[in-house]
């Protein structure tokens, strides 16, 4: 079962062989255990109180005082031009960062992660919730998205992004939206608000992303992935989702389905 831990957990000073420093103002992220071993886990730290706390529930759904709709906060598990498949781990407490793992061995994806790859915290895709554009319920885990920047991200950067689209993917039965954002410091997030902005200045880049997601389960032996609106990405401002309820809904959506975490 996912849950938040109720209480604070201090790491042992022998536990934090190192640190990250681009991590959200306030929080830093530790190095537990060797990376590249079954055991590692990157701890998200308040950096006053010394206290593990959740890159899923703690660090807010925005930056303090953001008054724009489209811009949240992301938290990256995949930089890009890396396979190791990392995540969240939403059944352990204060979910830190670790390598799935699948009958005992660490997981790698067959292609490179073609953008820095992670989710927005305080959301949720709840199974329950069956989804009107996709008619499926969601994968239990956090929003995902995939940061075009131009950045490296190191795995457990928190930064700002601003929203420009969604492709609706489907995933093994299950609904599992991927947000497309850039960062907001990035040097083309002025001239992108959507993705008709996008395809302008990077033609090949949603398309791209679509095929990686459609066919990166196929060295498995399982079937290309499946999407709703027969494959097209929805820009934010042509079905403009991400700024009230009406539409699709699917972000202002997420942190009333996550609060049913509780």
């Amino acid at each position: 079962m996912l849950h938040r831990a109720s209480r604070s957990i201090r790491l042992p000073a022998w536990a934090a062989l190192s640190a990250h420093t681009r991590c959200l103002s306030g929080y830093t992220s530790n190095q537990v255990g060797v990376k590249g071993t079954i055991d590692s886990r990157l701890v998200f730290v308040n950096a006053s109180s010394g206290a593990a706390v959740s890159p899923w529930h703690d660090i807010p759904l925005r930056p303090v005082g953001e008054k724009s709709s489209y811009v949240f906060h992301f938290v990256n598990e995949i930089p890009k031009g890396t396979r190791a498949k990392m995540e969240i781990a939403g059944e352990e407490a204060r979910n830190p960062i670790k390598q799935d793992v699948k009958n005992g061995n660490l997981r790698f994806y067959h292609f490179d992660s073609l953008v820095n790859y992670g989710c927005i915290p305080q959301t949720w895709e709840d199974p329950r919730h069956i989804d009107p554009a996709t008619q499926h319920g969601g994968d239990n885990d956090p929003i995902d998205v995939c940061e075009i920047g131009s950045r490296v991200a190191a795995v457990g950067d928190v930064y700002p992004v601003k929203v420009l689209g969604v492709l609706g993917m489907i995933d093994d039965g299950e609904t599992d939206w991927k947000v497309i954002a850039i960062a907001t410091d990035d040097p083309l997030a002025n001239k992108l608000h959507d993705l008709d902005d996008l395809h302008a200045h990077a033609p090949d880049t949603v398309a791209t992303i679509r095929n990686w997601f459609r066919d990166y389960k196929i060295p498995d032996g399982k079937p290309p992935s499946a999407f709703a609106f027969d494959g097209r990405a929805q820009s934010r401002v042509r079905r403009n989702p991400f700024s009230s309820l009406d539409g699709m809904g699917i972000l202002p959506f997420q942190p009333k389905i996550w609060e049913y975490l509780y």
